[in-house]
């Protein structure tokens, strides 16, 4: 009812022809885009102070807030651990096992199938190797396993998706029927593996040691070591 009300008013003064009204149409308009004079050096000053301070709390949110309730949710992890921005999401029954000197990104979603069946086995688990870097929302979903070898590297908006959480036949997703065991794979990334942005892997797929995979592809089948990926679905451009 507000936003009516004000988008009435601003249609009622844009088109009264009454000139006290054109009047107060324009001093408002002058007012939207009102600014105070700006010294360079003033405001370089300011800058500096704000970015200081920003980068201060943001250490020590880091140091003595994220970082140890992050690693109060994992089974093992190393040394030098990274958090940059905040707190990663968690949801889902997961175990994580994080190698040492890892960054990973506040905007990581981490996710574990939640539909398995009791007594089924362990709780899906996630293994990052050693100086892994997981970028800016990111998700990875597991479904029984993934693996994450050394040093690999996963750009923002990256999508691991060990399970995909509905099932195919659309009576049972309308029902609210989980997905099923059958769609549930392993996604095993080997060292020194790149994912450029907006990479989607889907469950059951190994890519070899070494490969790059090109922005924006999505990958449904194994890929070899040491080559470029790319597309929709993903397929060798060359060897590196």
């Amino acid at each position: 009812m507000t936003i009516l009300l004000l988008q009435t008013g601003k249609q009622w003064l844009k088109h009264h022809k009454h000139p006290r009204v054109q009047a107060l149409c324009r001093l408002l308009k002058k007012l939207r885009i009102a600014e105070i004079p700006a010294p360079k050096f003033l405001c370089q000053l300011v800058y500096f102070l704000h970015q200081s301070l920003s980068g201060a709390i943001a250490f020590l949110l880091r140091c003595f807030y994220w970082t140890p309730l992050f690693k109060s949710q994992l089974i093992h992890y190393g040394k030098g651990l990274y958090l940059y921005g905040g707190l990663p999401h968690l949801s889902g029954p997961l175990h994580i096992r994080l190698g040492n000197d890892c960054r990973i990104s506040a905007q990581t979603t981490f996710s574990g199938r939640s539909s398995q069946k009791k007594g089924q086995g362990k709780n899906p688990t996630l293994f990052i190797g050693n100086n892994c870097d997981i970028g800016w929302m990111t998700t990875i979903a597991v479904g029984k396993k993934i693996i994450l070898g050394n040093n690999v590297r996963i750009a923002g908006r990256a999508f691991l998706a060990g399970y995909p959480g509905h099932p195919v036949n659309a009576a049972l997703r309308a029902q609210g029927v989980p997905d099923s065991d059958e769609q549930v794979k392993d996604i095993v990334l080997e060292d020194d593996v790149w994912l450029a942005t907006g990479v989607s892997v889907m469950a059951g797929v190994r890519i070899g040691k070494g490969s790059i995979i090109a922005a924006g592809s999505v990958v449904t089948r194994d890929i070899p070591p040491g080559v470029l990926a790319g597309g929709v679905p993903a397929v060798v451009i060359k060897t590196l």
